[in-house]
């Protein structure tokens, strides 16, 4: 357990903030809000799902309401991450501490992620969102049908190839494969149907993590059941002999899988440390699919406060361009600010190459070191500027960290590339840690012109137009390079007609470039492109780099070995 310089007492980890904190009953917590008994759905006293009349209700309010959206993001991140969620649920809870009407909205977090590199997803300190143990392991059971869903479609796919294959499926041209809530890197390549005439067509195959899975997104970017019903319908599963795509719909499998999400896609409703109301929904990768929470989770928000607190998953050359070019384009909706959180830490790492120490030593470097990585968080404020959303950078405080590289950092931001700037304490000091940055972000969103907002690709542009755009543009690559398939997968939708689709490029969120040891802002380099797929019930195309992978694999050192639980239910090492 980390030990306090001064007192030389143990710092209290997350989980016991958490367990000293009098939570309110989710009901009445939400009663204010204009939510009623018979508007939720209850998981226990804590946490509760939002049911489909009083999201149908909410959406409607939110017609009449103003709207405030802000998106947080952050610089390209350290291995172990930088606070985008804590700076988010911090943020939300500030806001309604000087006078703002907010609500925050996240996503679930991933066991993956959870036993592998990060531990816990949800925020942290006197920033977090609770129930936080259950929030982090089971919670209301949204990635378990998922999972469940999504391998159903794979069973019956491969139960209309053994039985007849009426079809005509290429078992040589199968995209759907099977998905885990665990990064498990055995797993990303298998071979199955080895058990005869009895186990099946034999085939290769494979795993990727249910955060991956195309029906996370559909998920997460459906309107209602109805929507969500044709999302799945049309999710492309394999191709016939001829090369023409079949269908979810084309193998039966909608009407159950649609069954089995029918209270995934309800909107899970909890509280922050502090009673600010917090959406915890959906979980897409942002270096594998779009990274934000759904959509119903924002709609019904805007019916409950005047601002909307979210977040985007990774750096903001994924996440937050994600957000702008796929999810405000299908959601109809314009940020009013964005949030852009870096660390001391982050910039150090970003200017390692000019210091000879190692990443474990990066705190003994100064406000030299500091500098040393300011081409990184220069290179996302430009990328976020050519949104016309107004930035503010949040300098999310360690302990470690000096006055004089805090300072150097609002410094650079304010004078050099005049934005707004503040430090943010909400780890350590909750909402009385965040009001310089929540004032910031209101006098942003005070001076924001929603007909200032532009995407930076049409709809009409060309697949390699769109990929070319946002590899120059927010990557910083001289050009595009295709590989492998990627010439041919491009013909191949523009023949099934998704040429007009967004492009969502799976990449990195280690680098801003496609190699994940380049750091800092990247020069004179190619993006490769070695495949493009589509993820027609989403309705985007995916673009996958040379080093993408859908499946994690958990580390030397797992998150999941440092955890424990005694016999009282005490957990350790979760947070």
């Amino acid at each position: 357990m980390p030990v306090s310089d001064e007192s030389q007492e143990p710092i209290p980890t997350d989980y016991k903030i958490a367990q000293s904190t009098d939570m309110e009953p989710i009901w009445e917590l939400v009663e204010p809000w204009g939510l009623g008994l018979d508007d939720l759905q209850y998981f226990g006293e804590y946490t509760a799902k939002v049911k489909h009349h009083a999201i149908n209700r909410l959406r409607e309010q939110a017609e009449s309401k103003n709207q405030n959206l802000v998106l947080v993001t952050g610089m390209t991140p350290t291995p172990k991450g930088e606070g985008k969620t804590v700076t988010t649920v911090g943020l939300g809870q500030t806001l309604n501490h000087i006078g703002e009407d907010a609500m925050i909205a996240i996503r679930e977090p991933s066991l993956g992620p959870v036993f592998g590199v990060k531990g816990g997803a949800a925020g942290g300190g006197h920033s977090q969102v609770l129930p936080m143990e259950d929030i982090n392991l089971h919670f209301t059971g949204d990635l378990h049908a998922l999972t469940s869903a999504h391998n159903l479609i794979a069973a019956m796919l491969d139960a209309k190839i053994s039985q007849g294959n009426k079809l005509n499926i290429n078992v040589n041209d199968i995209s759907w494969t099977r998905a885990l809530d665990m990064n498990d890197r055995v797993l990303r390549e298998t071979v199955i149907g080895l058990g005869g005439e009895t186990g099946g067509t034999p085939r290769e195959d494979g795993f990727l993590l249910t955060a991956a899975s195309e029906l996370m997104a559909v998920l997460c970017l459906a309107n209602d059941l109805a929507d969500l019903k044709e999302r799945v319908a049309r999710i492309i599963v394999a191709y016939n002999e001829n090369g023409e795509p079949i269908t979810a719909d084309d193998i039966d499998a909608t009407g159950a899988v649609t069954m089995l999400l029918q209270d995934a896609i309800k909107p899970n409703i909890v509280q922050t440390i502090e009673g600010t109301p917090a959406f915890v929904h959906g979980g897409p990768f942002a270096n594998i699919a779009h990274g934000t929470n759904s959509l119903i989770a924002d709609k019904t928000a805007f019916g409950m406060g005047d601002y909307l607190v979210t977040e985007a998953g990774f750096g903001s050359d994924l996440g937050a361009e994600k957000f702008m070019d796929v999810v405000c384009r299908m959601g109809d909706m314009t940020p009013n600010a964005v949030v852009l959180v870096a660390s001391i830490r982050a910039l150090k790492y970003h200017g390692l190459d000019q210091w000879p120490v190692d990443y474990d030593e990066i705190g003994e470097a100064g406000v030299d070191a500091v500098e040393a990585g300011f081409e990184n968080i220069d290179k996302h404020v430009r990328n976020l500027q050519k949104f016309g959303v107004p930035v503010v950078v949040s300098v999310n405080r360690f302990p470690d960290d000096t006055d004089e590289e805090v300072q150097a950092v609002l410094d650079h931001c304010r004078n050099d590339l005049d934005v707004r700037a503040a430090e943010s304490t909400v780890f350590a000091e909750g909402s009385e840690g965040g009001v310089d940055l929540a004032e910031n972000v209101v006098d942003a969103v005070e001076v924001s012109d929603e007909d200032d907002f532009e995407m930076l690709y049409d709809d009409d542009d060309s697949i390699q137009e769109k990929i070319h755009t946002v590899a120059t543009e927010v990557y910083g690559a001289e050009d595009v390079k295709y590989t492998g398939s990627a010439l041919d997968d491009i013909e191949r939708m523009k023949e099934l007609g998704f040429d007009n689709y967004p492009v969502v490029m799976s990449k990195t969120f280690h680098s801003l470039s496609d190699d994940s040891s380049q750091k800092g802002a990247p020069k004179d380099w190619e993006l490769e492109i070695s495949e493009i797929y589509p993820s027609a019930g989403a309705g985007f195309l995916v673009a996958l780099t040379a080093d993408a992978l859908t499946m994690p694999g958990l580390p030397a050192d797992p998150a999941a070995a440092e955890m424990d639980i005694d016999e009282d239910g005490n957990i350790t090492g979760l947070f």
